[in-house]
Parts: structure tokens; C-alpha cells; sequence
């Protein structure tokens, strides 16, 4: 389904999700919560506190670090082992980026970062934002670190297909009308499955999130820290809390930002998040109607309206998809525009740009302001080429758990579900959670509980009308880790530190910078 990751992206023009990631889901913070069922699931187990001699040579490593390019950053490569249960059956090599503390006081160690995705470059973010934009102070006290996961950006990423691929496989209808266009959504599905497989079979079985998590303590170790203190955003609070419950003793000051529920199957997950982009377009809906340029209503008319209005407008595209000027002759039809208006959800700084871009398809005929926020979205540039992010998306989302879907007709059974989760989405997005079915490589994981007993206190950050990443996500993490104190911002848009909220960035810095933890039941605006 649709990413999980930082809204930060967008801001910076790099970009955002895609039709065939694979998470899913988001209910209100009203709604029941999944630390119910979180008690049928086992929770992940710790790591021996000694380092296995195999894994010696790794933890021992020193890096060669080197100018990046970019003022200011330094940059190295990492080894790590392809297969941790054979470290001896060859290494898988990571790219990592710092830019080390800039003041004068006690230096506090690493701080390392992750945007989210899966597949977002966390070094690529470190250079563009992180790096330059936390607060002075935390870039003062700390070395910023960052490290691109197994599989993604700089560190052997895995590829699928070529930029002309990918603009077909974007554009196809995953709003099937019968057989025939269900045939074809499956045989994008399958193309692409096979295209991973056959230009990444050596790391394809190798990119989940607990390898990642292994990768980082490397990491801690060889920059020389006790402990690991770490932000993470959105599929970023997977990764750490991940490490947390394998190495709850080296568990530094942990935030985790816009939380995942590990309890959940891929299906409530996708669900949950079709609930949280049916919130955020709520949101959006009743700040349109308020807008004198809203092409989806006017002012007074209810949400359910609005989404009537859009979803006329995809049924419109589907039949007759519309100009954009692009140079590869690329029109826009539903699924593009879908992408694009998601896109936007992420963050309520782009609403107007939204607007923007719907006035421009609905009145004028015109849809390049939605295929941008579709391209970034995909991360492709102006040359048709492709980050890796879609990639890398799928491999670790179809090896970090078993499929949401097997085939179509229980696609097709689930729709009702989906749709009353989300009018406007939920057909969509119930059909891309059918893309893990045909991965050509086993999942090895399963749902769990992560409770990081013993480790130090990790603060989990939850917004309350988040689209990606729901509020009760936030509430269940917190209940399952031991130490946790659950910190709440109540807005719109995805993840919260750095995005505006005085609350939120001083309760974080004072964390970071000296170790208090919010107190219980903090909420923020």
C-alpha cells in the first residue's frame, strides 16, 4: 500500500508514497484500539547480550570516512553480513553518512536518523534535512548519523524494473471493472514481483527490518557509542523499536515518531491506514470548503460531499484520463490522480497545492499539477528515472510479513470493509494490498509484540489525525514497550517533531539533549 514516511520529503521537493507499497491502515484515536489482539502474538525475543565470534570482524571494523559531496557531511561504507545466521557466506555493504557535532560543550555521542518508508534514504534525509534543520542545539551535542537500510538508496539497492516500467506499472488501474482489468492490475502485480526477483536475487531475502535493526547495532559499535540514541519516522519507529527488542541493554534515548503497532497483520495494517487517509481527507475536505478556491464544493458543504466530488472526478479520469504536458506523454488517469491527492494528505502544508492542482484538472482540463505530486510521490525526476524507494518498499514490507491478500476474490470480499473505512480510498487501496501475493521470495516474519523489557525509557510520538500512520498505532506501541511514554500531538499531518509544535520539538530536545522523558499522558498542539 502507501508508505510510511516523513512529510518532510514533500517539503523539500524530494517526495512521498506509491500504489504498490504495502502497509495499510489508520482509525481515529477514538476507535477501538489493536492492543487487544496484541496479546495473541508473541513478542520479539532479545539478542544474547555477547556478540556471537562470527560477528566479531564486523564489530571490530573501522571506517575510511571520506568527503560526500555535499559541505559539511562525511561519508563511509559499512560491512555488515548478507545472512546473519552465516555471516561466512559474504557481506552486504551500507552507505553511511555524519556530520559531526558542531559546538563546543560535552559531545553526546551519535544521534542517528530514519525518515521511514520502507525505503526512504535515511542519507539522503541526514544531507537534506536532518542534518541542517534539527535544531541547533542537538546538531551541537551530537555527531548526525545516518545509514541507508539493506536493499535501499546507496546500500545495495534492490531494483525491479526501468523508468519506462515503472511509468507503466504507476499508472495501472487498481480500481479494476471486471475480469479483464483484474487480470491486468495482477499482471502488473506479477511483473513487477519478477523483475525484483530477477535483478536482486542475492539480497532479496536478506532486507527485513530485524537484519536492518541488526546493521544498526554495527553501527553503534564501530562510531564507538555504549548506546544507541536514535529518531525515527514513521516505518523509522518500526526499525527502532525493532532494535529496542533486540538489544534492550544498549537502548539509549530513543524517539520513535509517528508509531507502528508490530502486532498487526499486513491486512489490518493496510486497513487501518485507508482509515487514516479517509481521516486526513476529512481534514482536508472542511479546510476546502473554507477556501474560496476549492473545486470540490462550496462553502458549508459536508466532507461526505467533498469525497462524492473527487471520487466522480477518478471515475471521470478512469474513462477519459487527461493532458499534463509531459514530455513521455504521460496522461493523467485514476490512478496517477489518486496518488497525487494522497500524496498531499501527508502533510496540511500542501493542501493549497492540492487545490491548486485539482482546479487545474477538474476546470481547465489540465492535470500536471497532479502528476507532480504523483512524481514525488514515486520519487521519479524530470529524465523518467526512479528512486529505488517503491523497491525497496515492497521487499522489505513482502519479507516483513505474510501477504494482506493471496488472490483477488478475497480482495473482492474484503472491499466492503475497506470502502466503509474509506468512501473515497478504499477501493483503491484494498487492491494494492494485493502486491505481496505474487513476491517471489517467503516472508520471514510474522506479527509480534515488542516489549524491550529493561531497556531505558523510548518515547513514542503519535499524531491524532495522522494518515499514514494512525494515532491507535502510537497508543498500542506504547503499551507493549515496557519503558515507553506515549507523547500526543493533536493535529493533522504525518509524524510531529519539526513540523511546527513548539510543544513537541522542546518536550523532544529536552529528551535528546538530557535524557527527561515527557511525563505521562503528555499531549501537545
Amino acid at each position: 500500500m502507501y508508505l510510511r514516511r516523513s512529510p518532510r520529503r514533500l517539503r523539500t521537493g524530494v517526495t512521498l508514497l506509491s500504489l504498490a507499497a504495502l502497509l495499510v491502515s489508520g482509525c481515529s484515536a477514538e476507535g477501538s484500539t489493536s492492543s487487544a489482539g496484541s496479546t495473541a502474538v508473541a513478542a520479539l525475543a532479545a539478542l544474547p547480550r555477547a556478540t556471537p565470534s562470527g560477528l566479531s570482524p564486523y564489530y571490530g571494523q573501522k571506517l575510511s570516512w571520506r568527503g560526500c559531496g555535499v559541505t559539511g557531511f562525511e561519508c563511509a561504507t559499512m560491512k555488515a553480513p548478507l545472512d546473519y545466521a552465516e555471516p561466512g557466506a559474504g557481506d552486504v555493504r551500507l552507505a553511511v553518512a555524519r556530520k559531526k557535532a558542531t559546538g563546543r560543550g560535552k559531545r553526546l555521542g551519535s544521534l542517528l536518523v530514519n525518515p521511514g518508508g520502507p525505503g526512504g534514504s535515511a542519507v539522503g534525509y541526514l544531507q537534506q534535512y536532518a542534518g541542517i534543520g534539527y535544531p541547533a542545539e542537538i546538531r551541537a551535542r551530537y555527531d548526525m548519523v545516518a545509514v541507508d537500510p539493506r536493499g535501499v538508496a546507496r546500500s545495495e539497492p534492490v531494483e525491479c524494473l526501468d523508468g519506462r516500467e515503472m511509468d507503466a506499472y504507476a499508472q495501472t488501474d487498481t480500481t479494476p471493472d471486471g475480469q479483464r482489468e483484474t487480470g491486468e492490475l495482477v499482471d502488473a502485480y506479477k511483473e513487477f514481483a519478477q523483475g525484483c526477483g530477477a535483478h536482486s536475487p542475492r539480497l532479496l531475502r536478506h532486507v527485513s527490518t530485524v537484519e536492518a535493526a541488526r546493521d544498526m547495532d554495527i553501527l553503534r559499535a564501530v562510531l564507538g557509542d555504549r548506546k544507541l540514541t536514535y529518531v525515527g519516522a514513521s516505518y523509522g519507529t518500526f526499525l527502532g523499536a525493532t532494535y529496542a527488542g533486540l538489544f534492550p541493554d544498549r537502548v539509549g534515548r530513543l524517539v520513535l515518531d509517528g508509531a507502528m503497532d508490530p502486532s498487526l497483520p499486513a491486512r489490518r495494517l493496510n486497513l487501518d491506514q485507508t482509515a487514516g487517509f479517509e481521516t486526513a481527507f476529512q481534514s482536508f475536505a472542511k479546510d476546502c470548503v473554507r477556501q474560496p478556491d476549492c473545486p470540490l464544493g462550496g462553502k458549508g458543504a459536508p466532507p461526505a460531499k467533498v469525497g462524492e466530488n473527487l471520487k466522480a472526478f477518478f471515475r471521470k479520469l478512469d474513462a477519459q484520463p487527461i493532458p499534463t504536458g509531459d514530455p513521455d506523454g504521460r496522461k493523467l488517469g485514476e490512478a496517477l490522480a489518486t496518488t497525487g491527492v494522497i500524496a498531499a494528505m501527508y502533510d496540511e502544508s500542501t493542501w493549497a497545492q492540492l487545490r491548486e492542482a485539482l482546479t487545474s484538472a477538474m476546470k481547465e482540463n489540465d492535470g500536471a499539477g497532479l502528476l507532480v505530486l504523483s512524481d514525488s510521490y514515486y520519487e521519479r525526476d524530470a529524465d523518467g528515472r526512479y528512486a529505488n524507494l517503491m523497491a525497496a518498499n515492497a521487499a522489505v514490507n513482502c519479507l516483513d510479513l505474510p501477504a494482506a491478500f493471496a488472490t483477488p476474490d478475497q480482495v473482492e470480499k474484503a472491499l466492503p470493509s475497506f470502502e466503509k473505512a474509506s468512501p473515497v480510498f478504499g477501493e483503491g487501496l484494498a487492491w494494492a494490498s494485493l502486491n505481496c501475493a505474487y513476491w517471489p521470495v517467503r516472508p520471514t516474519g510474522e506479527p509480534h509484540r515488542i516489549e524491550a523489557r529493561g531497556a531505558a525509557p523510548i518515547v513514542v510520538v503519535g499524531t491524532t489525525r495522522d494518515p499514514a500512520t494512525p494515532y491507535r498505532w502510537a497508543r498500542s506501541l506504547s503499551r507493549q514497550l515496557a519503558s515507553a511514554r506515549l507523547l500526543t500531538y493533536e493535529g493533522d499531518g504525518h509524524t510531529a517533531y519539526g513540523r511546527g509544535s513548539a510543544c513537541i520539538d522542546s518536550t523532544i530536545d529536552t529528551y535528546l539533549l538530557h535524557g527527561t522523558p515527557p511525563a505521562e499522558g503528555k499531549r501537545c498542539t
